[in-house]
């Protein structure tokens, strides 16, 4: 990696690792707040820790911004390429939601944790990306 093309990732980097963390705060607060309203976090018989959506949002996270450090040495218009898969995958992570052995409420509540990772993570990395 050159040097111009390490300082032009450092603000991708940066600006990821930090919407990450913020998604991953606010995804667990919208479980928190679910399950104090009483929407239940089990699905197949097996509870979700409010933590649980926190780890999974950082590390699913992580990767869209490994795809988006990728797509900007490789991809002609990396911020599009970038929205565009992601939009995608995010249609995509909701289906086993949709499938879930779970009440319709706690299906709502996963889909909603995933919309609000991805309008945090997404417009963050993406801004940050070559247009």
């Amino acid at each position: 990696m050159s040097v111009t093309t390490s300082a032009r990732a450092k603000p991708v980097i940066i600006g990821g690792l930090t919407s990450v963390a913020v998604a991953g705060a606010a995804t667990a607060t919208v479980a928190a707040a679910g399950e104090f309203a009483g929407i239940s976090l089990v699905v197949g018989g097996a509870p979700i820790p409010v933590s649980g959506f926190a780890v999974l949002t950082v590390i699913f996270s992580v990767a869209g911004l490994v795809l988006a450090l990728v797509l900007a040495r490789s991809a002609r218009r990396p911020r599009t390429a970038f929205v565009r898969a992601t939009f995608v995958l995010t249609a995509l992570s909701l289906v086993p939601d949709v499938l879930a052995d779970a009440s319709a409420a706690t299906k709502v509540l996963l889909m909603l944790t995933h919309v609000v990772a991805a309008a945090i993570v997404v417009p963050a990395i993406a801004r940050r990306l070559p247009a």
